[in-house]
């Protein structure tokens, strides 16, 4: 009877220190899986993949890194075959969120975690939820510019003529956000004052960065931790705010057909804690979270201030006008 007892025993202990270290086995006992498609840098999401492998290690994770757009394009055709790959979808694309909110395809979850977090869009029936406040200034090699710009209207000038460029929204969710966030701020005549002036339209994010540091442009509209990572490197960048903000929250969504649905929400409420948003603030980008420190010895602002600064978007009304915003940048940068 002792004998017995001191087994179940045992086994009642160790059953506890699975669950303490974060136990990642599905209700019906097997071994859970995990995909996330995300347009997030390996800087980004290589932290976040590390960071929940430490806390659910039996997790067999995997993610697949690219531009919002051809994620977007991979999506679609997985859909058309009848089996999305993924579980989760983390990019800085909002209307592509909206839009497969409204075709009904992601899964309403609102997270523990959501509370209090702070962000410029957020869905009240919880099919995403912003886990990252993106905000993009102006990157600028430090041997060609002296005198950073300060507003918009200074990238007017003849020192930027031929040497200012914008990523290609058709490739990346970010620079499609943005470029729509100007247009409504400072209208289309500004986009064409800036192609008057030579502005260039480059390939991804992380490219205009690129060739800013290399010199082939002198400036460039750049995200902020995937600048703030290369300065940190020893790139003669520089980084600065303008006037007024482009504040980009990065959504993150669970699709509703996906068969890790448990591992998936675990991911979520990951991203969403305090020890997932100190991996994103490591990162050189703003958290969602009030309690988590920021690198302000980079530049960065918190994201309330973020948030008060930034320029309004109707997400809403983009999402059905994605295909004409960039048609008509493209036409006015590329001089059609």
């Amino acid at each position: 009877m002792k004998k017995g007892l001191v087994v179940l025993l045992v086994l009642v202990l160790l059953s506890g220190a699975v669950f303490a270290q974060g136990g990642s086995e599905s209700k019906s006992g097997e071994k859970m899986k995990l995909m996330v498609y995300t347009s997030m840098k390996e800087n980004l999401i290589g932290s976040i993949r590390d960071a929940f492998l430490a806390k659910y290690p039996d997790i067999e994770f995997d993610y697949y890194s690219a531009g919002a757009g051809k994620l977007m394009a991979k999506i679609a055709t997985e859909r058309q075959a009848g089996n999305i790959a993924c579980d989760v979808l983390w990019t800085s694309e909002v209307p592509d969120f909206i839009g497969l909110k409204r075709e009904g395809v992601l899964l309403p979850y609102q997270s523990p975690e959501k509370q209090g977090i702070v962000t410029t869009v957020d869905d009240k029936d919880g099919c995403f939820t912003a886990a990252r406040l993106g905000t993009l200034g102006i990157c600028y090699n430090t041997e060609k510019i002296k005198n950073p710009p300060k507003t918009w209207e200074d990238l007017l000038k003849p020192e930027y003529k031929g040497n200012f460029s914008i990523a290609n929204p058709a490739l990346s969710g970010t620079s499609m956000v943005s470029v729509a966030m100007i247009v409504e701020t400072l209208g289309w005549d500004y986009i064409e004052a800036l192609a008057k002036n030579g502005a260039r339209m480059g390939q991804g994010s992380g490219q205009v960065v690129d060739d800013t540091a290399a010199g082939d442009t002198y400036a460039a509209i750049g995200v902020d931790y995937i600048t703030l990572d290369k300065i940190s490197k020893g790139a003669n960048l520089g980084f600065v705010y303008l006037d007024k903000m482009l504040v980009v929250p990065s959504p993150v969504a669970i699709f509703k057909e996906t068969k890790n649905e448990e591992a998936a929400k675990l991911f979520v409420d990951f991203l969403l804690s305090q020890e997932g948003q100190k991996c994103v603030a490591n990162a050189f980008t703003l958290p969602v979270r009030e309690d988590v420190e920021i690198r302000t010895d980079m530049g960065l602002v918190h994201p309330n201030e973020a948030k008060e600064r930034a320029m309004t978007l109707d997400y809403e009304a983009l999402s059905g006008n994605k295909a004409a915003y960039i048609e008509k940048f493209t036409t006015i940068i590329q001089g059609k």
